[in-house]
Order: structure tokens, then sequence, then C-alpha cells
């Protein structure tokens, strides 16, 4: 796949068969919606696109995301949610025999994924597991660490539901698993597995689940959302309702790059024009223009749509970079989306 943002003509709803839909600052943001939303989603698959949500969300089982989506206006059950949790148990089989010993760390969805794989769960270093299956939880603290810490220290695999380093929060962003994760492994110098984002692997088993075969990732961070659907070879959908933004698109690695930008879920509904080479390095999008000049992202904004301006600038900055000049970040704004 192109390292570049591509175009459709058609809406991506009817572009691709299914979305693999995040859910912390894409949906919903903590317990609240997200404007659109719903709306969104519902008229998506009111187009055929079949919806799986995929999470690096480890502390809650699918049917209570699934009763949370319902409550906000988007329809879910409990196979319509693909959890961290899950695909660490996933990540395990692969490795171990059913009953197995398991350290788990985390809350009782992780403990109930492991249990689901035939491996038998346990709370401590002494009954000498095989792994530790470790993910997020708000009652997660430093005895737990511990017990994982000396498991590992003894030759345990350490396999990390995901290492998201934050979590959004209503507040602002509190520490995720891969800060927690990273406490165990300062300890012990391990580095672990992970079986969430951005490994692939949730991705190929959402799309799997609903029959996918031209799934669209869509996703608010561009470390794991977007640069899973590029590990993945997948098209990723960035929606700037989350933890990246506009002017992180521009400066982003050829590896976190999305296919397609938007400002919220609307524009699973919306064609996305694609930007073109113009003369003198411009690159534009409609009426937006931008080129990157002795290091300096210059831009040209006549029309009335900020989206094709950070289209066009992504484009000026991604081939400047792959050029081996890339932009400097001074002189890269802060685009006024939503």
């Amino acid at each position: 796949m192109t390292a570049g943002l591509l175009g459709s003509d058609r809406p991506l709803a009817e572009a691709y068969d299914c979305a693999l839909v995040d859910l912390d600052g894409v949906t919903y943001l903590a317990h609240e919606p997200i404007p659109w939303a719903s709306d969104s989603l519902v008229a998506a698959r009111g187009r055929g696109m079949r919806i799986q949500f995929v999470t690096n969300n480890a502390s809650r089982p699918p049917s209570v995301v699934a009763d949370q989506l319902t409550s906000l206006g988007i329809p879910a059950g409990p196979d319509d949610v693909m959890t961290a949790s899950q695909s660490a148990a996933s990540l395990l089989a692969t490795r171990l025999q059913p009953g197995a010993k398991v350290l788990v760390v985390g809350t009782d969805a992780l403990r109930d994924a492991v249990r689901e794989k035939g491996f038998v769960v346990v709370g401590s270093a002494d009954d000498e597991p095989a792994a530790v299956a470790q993910g997020f939880g708000p009652q997660v603290g430093w005895a737990q660490l511990a017990e994982a810490a000396y498991a590992v220290e003894r030759g345990a695999w350490h396999v990390a539901s995901n290492l998201d380093k934050s979590l959004p929060q209503a507040r602002g962003f509190a520490p995720g698993n891969g800060a927690l994760v990273m406490a165990v492994r300062a300890a012990t110098g391990v580095v672990p597995d992970s079986a969430g984002k951005p490994e692939p692997t949730m991705y190929r088993l959402a799309a799997a689940r609903v029959g996918g075969a031209n799934p669209l990732v869509v996703g608010d961070r561009l470390d794991t959302d977007l640069a899973g659907a590029r590990a993945g070879g997948f098209a990723g959908l960035h929606v700037l309702t989350g933890v990246s933004s506009a002017r992180d698109d521009v400066l982003a690695a050829a590896t976190f790059r999305p296919t397609f930008v938007g400002a919220d879920l609307r524009s699973l509904l919306e064609p996305h024009p694609a930007p073109q080479a113009a003369a003198d390095g411009w690159w534009s999008c409609r009426q937006a223009a931008a080129r990157v000049r002795d290091g300096a992202l210059e831009l040209d904004d006549r029309g009335d749509d900020v989206m094709d301006l950070v289209r066009a600038a992504c484009a000026a900055a991604w081939t400047a970079a792959d050029a081996g000049t890339p932009v400097d970040p001074a002189h890269v704004p802060d685009f006024p989306v939503g």
C-alpha cells in the first residue's frame, strides 16, 4: 500500500465492506458521546458497511462495551466488539497448550478471556505460571506489578494486552496500560510481546469475524490505530476527535500515516478528494494548496473546507520527507479542525 493519502470518489462506507472502529476518541470520550458518531455509524451500516469495534482497552468484557455503545445510540452486541483481552488470549494460544497456568494482571475481563482459551488463571508468581497476561485495570497497583515482575524474572512469557502509554479520560490523559507494563519491564529488563494495536492481530481477527474482504481501520491515534493499519496492510481513516491532531498527520512518519483523514465519523459518509501534484512543488486539493520550500510548509487556502488544506499539507510534507528533506515542525501550524 502506498504511504500517501488516497482518494475515493464514493463515500468510504460504500467503498469498503467493513469498518474496524476504535472506541475511545472515536465513538466516545470516556463516557461522553462524540458528536455525530452514532448517526454516522448507523448511516454507514445502512449503506451496507459491517462494523466491528476494536479496542485496546482490556478492562471491560465485550458485553459491557456493547451495552455502552447501545446506550449512546449505536446498537451493538458482544460479537460486534473485539477487545485487547480477547487478542491477548489468542496470542497466548499460539504458544501455550490448554491447561497452562497464566498469571493475569488486570480485570475480570482479561481473566475471563484467558479462561475461555482453556488456560488456568493464577494470582502469584509462586504458582509457576508459564505466562503473564497484563492488561489495564484501574485497581492495578504495586502488589500485582510485583507479582508480574517476579514471574517474568523466573522465565514466564510476558504478554501485554496493549502498550498505550496514555488513556483519554474526560479530565485529560491518564496513564495507560503501556505505562504500567513499563514498570514490569523496568524491573526485569524483559521486553513484552503485545497483542494490541499497533500489532495488527486484532484487526485480522475482527475482519475475519465479519467476513470482511476489504476492511477500513478507523481510529484517532497515529501510533496505535493507524500504525496497526499500516502494519496489517489495511486502509486507515484518521478522525480528528481524539489523541492525534491534523498537525500530527502532516508530521507523521511513513509507518504512522493514514490513508484518509476526516474531521469526525461523518467522513465515512463522504467522498475523499485525493491531493494532486501541481507546478513548482505545490500540492492541491480542490481549492487548497501546500508546498514545502527550504524546510518550511507554505499554505494557500482559498476554500471553505479545512480538511482539504490538511490533505494538501500532508501530501506536500510527506513527499518532502520521503525525498530526504522533511519539513521543519516549527513551520507546521495547528489546523482549526472541529
